[in-house]
C-alpha cells in the first residue's frame, strides 16, 4: 500500500472541491443548440451560508438582458440549467426527451426573447435521480453518447443528487488486490452486466453464462470517468459507491480469521450465486476496506462528494433481528465511513423497510437508524413514496434526512400508467408534515417510458402548490408537437390535447392501488397458462384500472389529429406517442381476448358442439394474429426494438478489442456473454428461469420471436384437447405442463433461422434446461427482425 499517498488523500478529504465554472452549460447549449450560446448570459451568484452544512433551496432568473441576450441568473448551476430548461420550454415551446432526444433544432434561426421575466425557486434542496437497479434495467450497455443525452436531460430538469454506480467493479478490483487477493480469486465474484446491480446489493455473486471480461471493467471505468467530469460541469453532486461489506468467497482463504456470514438465499437461486459473504463491520478489515474504498476513488475522480451509497439489507434479512445486533452493524458502518471521510453522508435506499416488512418492525428500523449517531450523516430515500411511503410509519425515519421519490415502474414494464396525484399532492403534503424532508427524487427500476410523469415530479420540486395536471398535460402536448415557436401551439389539431386529456384522466389517474400501484404488465409478455394471469395485483398488475375504451379513444383522436395535420407523422414526438398508444391498445385488446378464449374452453363440456372447437380455434387465432400486428408495428420505431439492446451490448465486445469485426476467440467469447446476458435478463432473469419474465418488453423482435410461439404452442394444445379436455383432469393438467410440438401453420412464411430459434423457445412450465437452452439460442442467434 502506497502510505504516503494514502495519508495525503486522507487529509484532502476535509475540503471538497467546489470550483464553480459556467461553461458547462454553455457548453450545453453548443450541444444541443449549435450556434447559439453566445445569445445566451449565465450569470451564477452562489449563495454562502453561515453554517456550510445548511441545505439552501435553489433560484434563478430569465429575462431579456440589457444587450438584448437571454439572461439566466442563479444561486447555482442546477438552478441555471433550470432557468435554461424554462426558456426553452416558455419562450421557445420546446423541450429535450427520452427516446426522440432534443427537439431544440427545431427553434428557428432567430431565438425568440423573454417578454417579461421570469422566476423560480425550488422547495427543495435536492432533486435526486436513479434507482441502483436503474444501472441494469437501462443503462447497462449505454455508450457515452448515450450518457450525454442523459445527463443533460437530467440538468435541465433541475437534477442535482443522481447516483453513479458505473465502473465500481474497477474500484472493488483494485481494493481487493491491494489486501494481496489475486484477479483469479476476485473476478468469480462480479455477476454479469445486466445483473451487475444485483451483485453490488449483495443478492448475487457470479456470473453465468461466462465470466465479466476485464476488459468490460476497464471500459466502464473509462466511462465512469467521463460521467463524473459531465456531472460537475452541470453542478451535480454525484452519489458514489462505498463499500457495503459483500466479498469474494475466497477473502477467507486470505483472511481466515475474518469475521464473516453468509447471506441469505435470494429467489430462489442456488447457493453457487447467492449466499453472499458478508464481512462484518465489527471486523477491523472492514474498515481498512472502506478506506481503500472512498480513497480509491479519490485518488481516480478527484475528491468530488461527500455522499456515498450503501445498502446492505436490500431483499436479505439481518443475521440476527437482535436490536444491539442491528445497531452495531450500522454504528460499525457509520464508523468505517467517517473514517474515511469526516464529511461522508450516508445514502441508503428505504427499500427493505418496504420489501421485508415483516421482518423489519418498528423497532428494529430504529435500533437499526440509531447506529448512525449524527443525523446529518444519513439520507434516506423513500424508494416507493407515491405507493407504498414509509416515512409515516417511521415518524419520518426518526429525525433522518429523506427524500420522497417517485419509483413507478419494475423492471422496465412498458404500460401506460401513473398516479398523478399522488406526485402533485402527497409529496407537497409530506413537506409540510416532515422537518427532515429534504427532496424529491425518481427512483424507477427501469427509465422505458411515461416520460411526463418523470417531468411532473421534477417540476413540482419548483412549486409550493400541487400542479394543475389539466393545464400541465395540455401545455406536454402542446410542447412536444408544436415544432418549437416555427408552428404555433394554436395550428395544432385539437384532438392532441383532447387525447391526453383523456390519457390523463384514465391511464395516468390511478387511484386504486388495491389493484395494481405501478406500471402495468400486458399478459402476452408472460408464460401462458390458464388461471393467474388476469387480476394481478402490486407492482407488475395485469389488472386495467380504466376504462380501455377511454385509450381507444385517446388513439382515435390522436389518428384523427394527424389526418388533419399530416406533419405530425413526422413529428418524433408524435410517432413515439402514436406507437405507444396503439402498443397499449393492442396489450388491452389481448387481455380482453385471452379472457373471451378462457371463458370459452372452461364453458365446454363433452357435450359441446363442433362449433365449440372452432369459436376456440378463432379467437386463438385472433391471440396470435394480435401479436403478429403488434409486433410489425413496434418495429416502425427503434426504441420499441429489441434490436438496439443487443447491438448496443455487442459493441462493447467490438470496443474491447478495438476492431471492427468479432474474428477473435476473445471477441467472440465477450459477445456470446453479453448477448447471452442482455436475452437472459429479459426473459429467464437467472441461470434456470428465477424470476422468469420480470423484465420482460414489448418489443419487436421479442414479442414474434419469444411471445408467439410460447403462446401458439400453448394455444394449439389448449385447442386440440378442448372441448372433453376440460372435464378430463389429467388433459387439463397437460394444458399448463406438457410439451407440445410446434404448430405447423405459418411456417414456411419463416425463415429457417427463425424456425430453429423456435425449437428452442418455452412456454409455461417447459423443463429449466429447455428454458435455459433457449435463451443461450437466441442469445447466439438473434438477428433483427425483419
Amino acid at each position: 500500500m502506497r502510505f504516503a499517498v494514502f495519508s495525503y488523500l486522507l487529509a484532502s478529504l476535509q475540503t471538497i472541491v467546489t470550483a464553480t465554472s459556467v461553461q458547462g452549460l454553455y457548453d450545453l447549449v453548443q450541444r444541443r443548440l449549435p450556434g447559439h450560446s453566445e445569445e445566451f448570459v449565465f450569470t451564477l451568484n452562489e449563495t454562502t451560508c453561515a453554517n456550510s452544512t445548511d441545505l439552501v433551496n435553489d433560484s434563478f432568473t430569465v429575462a431579456t438582458g440589457a444587450n438584448g441576450s437571454i439572461a439566466i441568473t442563479g444561486n447555482s448551476l442546477s438552478a441555471l440549467a433550470t432557468g435554461l430548461r424554462r426558456y426553452l420550454t416558455e419562450v421557445a415551446h420546446t423541450d429535450v426527451y427520452w427516446f426522440i432526444d432534443s427537439r431544440l433544432d427545431e427553434i428557428t434561426t432567430t431565438l425568440p426573447r423573454p417578454n417579461a421575466t421570469i422566476t423560480g425557486s425550488s422547495i427543495v434542496p435536492w432533486r435526486y435521480y436513479f434507482n441502483t437497479v436503474t444501472f441494469s434495467y437501462t443503462t447497462p450497455f449505454w455508450s457515452w453518447e448515450d450518457w450525454e443525452k442523459e445527463l443533460d436531460w437530467l440538468a435541465l430538469h433541475g437534477v442535482n443528487l443522481p447516483l453513479a454506480w458505473v465502473g465500481f467493479e474497477k474500484i472493488l478490483l483494485d481494493v481487493f488486490q491491494s489486501i494481496n487477493m489475486t484477479t483469479s480469486e476476485i473476478m468469480p465474484f462480479f455477476s454479469g452486466p445486466a445483473f451487475q446491480a444485483w451483485n453490488r446489493f449483495g443478492n448475487i455473486q457470479g456470473s453465468w453464462g461466462g465470466e465479466l471480461p476485464l476488459q468490460w471493467i476497464d471500459s466502464q471505468f473509462e466511462l465512469q470517468q467521463k460521467i463524473l467530469k459531465r456531472m460537475l460541469e452541470l453542478g451535480m453532486t454525484p452519489i458514489l459507491p462505498a463499500f457495503t461489506g459483500f466479498v469474494p468467497r475466497t477473502l477467507t482463504d486470505v483472511y481466515p480469521n475474518a469475521t464473516v456470514v453468509n447471506g441469505s438465499q435470494w429467489e430462489g437461486f442456488p447457493t453457487e450465486y447467492t449466499n453472499t459473504t458478508f464481512l462484518a463491520p465489527s471486523d477491523p478489515l472492514f474498515t481498512v476496506l472502506q478506506n481503500l474504498t472512498i480513497v480509491k476513488q479519490i485518488e481516480y475522480y478527484g475528491n468530488i462528494t461527500q455522499y456515498y451509497t450503501l445498502d446492505q439489507y436490500n431483499e436479505n434479512d439481518p443475521f440476527s433481528g437482535d436490536l444491539d445486533y442491528l445497531r452495531n452493524v450500522t454504528r460499525g458502518t457509520w464508523q468505517s465511513l467517517k473514517s474515511a471521510n469526516a464529511a461522508a453522508v450516508w445514502v441508503m435506499q428505504g427499500w427493505l423497510f418496504t420489501s421485508n416488512a415483516d421482518f423489519w418492525t418498528n423497532e428494529r428500523i430504529e435500533a437499526y437508524l440509531s447506529g448512525v449517531e449524527v443525523d446529518s450523516d444519513m439520507l434516506i430515500l423513500d424508494l416507493f413514496s407515491e405507493s407504498q411511503p414509509e416515512w409515516q410509519r417511521t415518524n419520518s425515519y426518526y429525525g433522518k434526512p429523506w427524500i420522497w421519490n417517485m419509483l413507478h415502474n419494475y423492471g422496465g414494464n412498458m404500460g401506460l400508467y401513473g398516479q398523478i396525484a399522488n406526485v402533485t399532492i402527497n409529496p407537497i403534503e409530506a413537506l409540510a408534515n416532515s422537518s427532515s424532508l429534504v427532496g424529491f427524487g425518481l427512483t424507477p427500476e427501469g427509465q422505458q417510458g411515461n416520460e411526463i410523469m418523470y417531468k411532473l415530479l421534477l417540476d413540482q420540486a419548483w412549486k409550493n402548490t400541487p400542479i394543475d395536471t389539466s393545464s400541465y398535460f395540455r401545455s406536454w402536448a402542446q410542447t412536444r408537437y408544436a415544432e418549437g415557436v416555427s408552428v404555433p401551439t394554436s395550428a395544432l389539431p385539437s384532438g392532441v390535447t383532447t387525447a391526453w386529456e383523456l390519457l390523463r384522466t384514465s391511464a395516468y389517474n390511478n387511484q386504486n392501488l388495491s389493484a395494481g400501484n405501478a406500471v402495468s404488465k400486458a399478459i402476452y409478455e408472460l408464460a401462458p397458462n390458464i388461471t393467474k394471469l388476469t387480476n394481478r395485483t402490486g407492482h407488475h398488475p395485469t389488472t386495467v384500472t380504466y376504462d380501455p375504451q377511454i385509450v381507444i379513444q385517446a388513439w382515435n383522436e390522436l389518428y384523427r389529429a394527424a389526418t388533419q395535420q399530416q406533419r405530425l407523422w413526422e413529428s418524433p414526438g408524435f410517432e413515439h406517442d402514436f406507437v405507444d398508444v396503439t402498443r397499449q391498445v393492442f396489450s388491452n385488446a389481448f387481455l380482453s381476448s385471452y379472457e373471451s378464449l378462457i371463458s370459452t374452453w372452461t364453458a365446454s363440456t363433452i357435450d359441446s358442439p363442433p362449433s365449440t372447437k372452432e369459436t376456440l380455434l378463432s379467437q386463438a387465432e385472433t391471440l396470435i394474429s394480435l401479436l403478429h400486428t403488434l409486433d410489425a408495428i413496434l418495429a416502425t420505431l427503434p426504441q420499441f426494438s429489441l434490436e438496439p439492446w443487443i447491438s448496443s451490448a455487442r459493441s462493447w465486445a467490438l470496443l474491447n478489442t478495438n476492431t471492427t469485426s468479432f474474428t477473435t476467440s476473445t471477441s467472440l467469447q465477450d459477445q456470446n456473454l453479453l448477448t447471452y446476458n442482455a436475452i437472459n435478463q429479459l426473459t429467464l432473469w437467472g441461470p434456470t428461469g428465477q424470476i422468469n419474465d420480470y423484465a420482460s418488453k414489448s418489443w419487436a423482435g421479442l414479442v414474434a420471436g419469444y411471445y408467439v410461439p410460447r403462446w401458439e404452442t400453448f394455444l394449439e394444445y389448449l385447442v386440440s384437447v378442448a372441448p372433453e379436455g376440460y372435464r378430463d383432469e389429467e388433459a387439463r393438467a397437460r394444458v399448463v405442463v406438457v410439451e407440445m410440438g410446434f404448430q405447423k401453420k405459418r411456417k414456411e412464411k419463416r425463415s429457417p433461422w427463425r424456425r430453429k430459434r423456435l425449437q428452442y423457445c418455452t412456454y409455461g412450465c417447459m423443463h429449466e434446461r429447455q428454458q435455459t437452452n433457449t435463451t443461450h439460442y437466441m442469445a447466439s442467434k438473434y438477428k433483427p427482425y425483419p
